[in-house]
C-alpha cells in the first residue's frame, strides 16, 4: 500500500450500550491500523437521545455535515426504554429513532447489508437441526432501503361505507440497477454467487427487478446469478442456508428475510450491518439495539460492532486483509472459550465488554 493511509471516520456512540461498544470497535480498528499501515482519525458526533439531551433534537445539521465529510460512519446504538424514557414523550419527529431516518436520507444510503454467519463455536445457539447447522452458513442479505412499498404513495379512504387502504409498490430501473451493481461487487469479494429474490410470478415490480438484474449480471461473468421467489427463499433459509452467498432483494422482502436470517444464527449480539450509498461511503452499525438495561455495566457484547468495523474496512476502504484479520481474531477468541453474558455457555470463561475488546485486539 506504500504510504500511511489516513481513514476519516465519524463515530456515533449513541445511547445505551452504544458508547461502550463503539469504544471497543475504535480500539480494534486502531490496532489493525498499527499492523496494516493505516491511521484511523475519529470524530464523534451526537445522535439519538444523547443529542436530544444536549441540543433538543435527535440529529443536528452540523452533525450531518461532519458525517458527510468523513469516509465512513461507525455507529453504536440509538434509543432508550420506550416505556420509561422521557425521549418517547416527544413528538415522533423529535424521538431518537428519527435521527436514524434523517441520517439515512441525508447520506443517500440505499443499500443495506446484513450478514448472517454461523460460528462453529456458537452452533449450539442455532435453532436449526444439527444436520443442517453443521454445514455452516455465511450469507449477506442486500436489501434496497429507499424504494418499494415503504416509500410509495399511500392513502386510506371510505367508499360506499367501506374503508379501503392503498399502498403503492414502485421501483424504477435506476433504483434496481444501482443496488444490483452493489450486490455483484460484494459477491466478487466473497463466493461469487448472487441469489436475486423477487415475486416475479405475480408482481410487475418484480418482473422489472428480474429483467434489470439479468442485464447487470452480464457485466459480471465471474459471478453466478440465480433467481428465487421470496416464499421459497424464506423456506430455503431454514431448510438449507449453506446454499446462499449474497441474497439481493427489494425493501419489504429484505426487511423480513434479514430478520429471519439473523434468527437462524441464534445470536443477534454477533451480527453486524452496513448501509451504503453509490460511492465507497457507508454507515456501519450492529444489528442489535441499545440495551438500556445493561448500559454502563461493562457487560455488553462488542462483537457485532467490531465486525461492523471490519465491514467498514472491507467495503469503504478496500482494506480486505485488515478486515479478515479482525474477523479471524473474533473467531480465535471464541475458539479460546471467551464469552460475554449473552452468548455464555458451559465450560467457557465469562468476560465483560472492555476485556472482550482487549482479547480480540491481542489476537490481531
Amino acid at each position: 500500500m506504500g504510504a500511511e493511509k489516513n481513514l476519516k471516520i465519524t463515530c456515533i456512540p449513541g445511547d445505551g450500550i452504544g458508547p461502550e461498544i463503539v469504544a471497543q470497535a475504535k480500539k480494534i480498528v486502531s490496532k489493525a491500523g498499527e499492523k496494516f499501515g493505516f491511521t484511523p482519525i475519529y470524530t464523534d458526533i451526537l445522535m439519538g437521545g444523547a443529542s436530544i439531551d444536549v441540543h433538543g433534537v435527535p440529529l443536528t445539521d452540523e452533525a450531518i455535515a461532519t458525517a458527510k465529510a468523513a469516509d465512513a460512519v461507525l455507529m453504536g446504538s440509538i434509543g432508550g426504554d420506550t416505556t420509561t424514557s422521557p425521549w418517547y414523550k416527544l413528538p415522533p419527529e423529535k424521538r431518537p429513532e428519527a435521527g436514524l431516518l434523517k441520517i439515512r436520507k441525508a447520506l443517500n444510503l440505499f443499500a443495506n447489508l446484513r450478514p448472517a454467519y454461523l460460528y462453529p463455536e456458537l452452533a449450539g445457539a442455532c435453532p436449526l437441526k444439527e444436520e443442517i447447522s453443521k454445514a455452516g452458513f455465511d450469507i449477506i442479505i442486500m436489501r434496497e432501503l429507499t424504494g418499494g412499498l415503504y416509500f410509495g404513495e399511500r392513502k386510506t379512504y371510505e367508499e360506499n361505507g367501506v374503508r379501503t387502504a392503498v399502498d403503492t409498490l414502485t421501483y424504477n430501473e435506476n433504483e434496481i440497477r444501482r443496488i444490483a451493481i452493489k450486490a455483484f461487487e460484494i459477491a466478487r469479494k466473497r463466493k461469487k454467487k448472487v441469489t436475486s429474490v423477487d415475486k416475479a410470478n405475480v408482481l410487475d415490480s418484480s418482473r422489472l427487478w428480474r429483467a434489470v438484474v439479468i442485464e447487470v449480471a452480464k457485466d459480471y461473468p465471474d459471478v453466478t446469478l440465480e433467481h428465487m421467489l421470496v416464499d421459497n427463499c424464506a423456506m430455503q433459509l431454514v431448510k438449507d442456508p449453506a446454499q446462499f452467498d449474497v441474497i439481493l432483494t427489494e425493501n419489504m422482502f429484505g426487511d423480513i428475510l434479514s430478520d429471519e436470517a439473523s434468527m437462524i444464527t441464534g445470536s443477534i449480539g454477533m451480527l453486524s450491518s452496513a448501509s451504503l450509498n453509490d460511492t465507497k461511503f457507508g454507515l456501519y452499525e450492529p444489528s442489535h439495539g441499545s440495551a438500556p438495561d445493561i448500559a454502563g455495566k461493562d457487560i455488553a457484547n462488542p462483537i457485532a460492532t467490531i465486525l461492523s468495523a471490519a465491514m467498514m474496512l472491507r467495503y469503504s476502504f478496500d482494506l480486505d486483509e485488515a478486515a479478515a484479520a479482525i474477523e479471524k481474531a473474533v473467531e480465535t477468541v471464541l475458539k479460546d472459550g471467551f464469552r460475554t453474558g449473552d452468548i455464555m455457555a458451559d465450560g467457557c470463561k465469562k468476560v465483560g465488554c472492555t476485556e472482550m475488546g482487549d482479547l480480540i485486539a491481542e489476537r490481531i
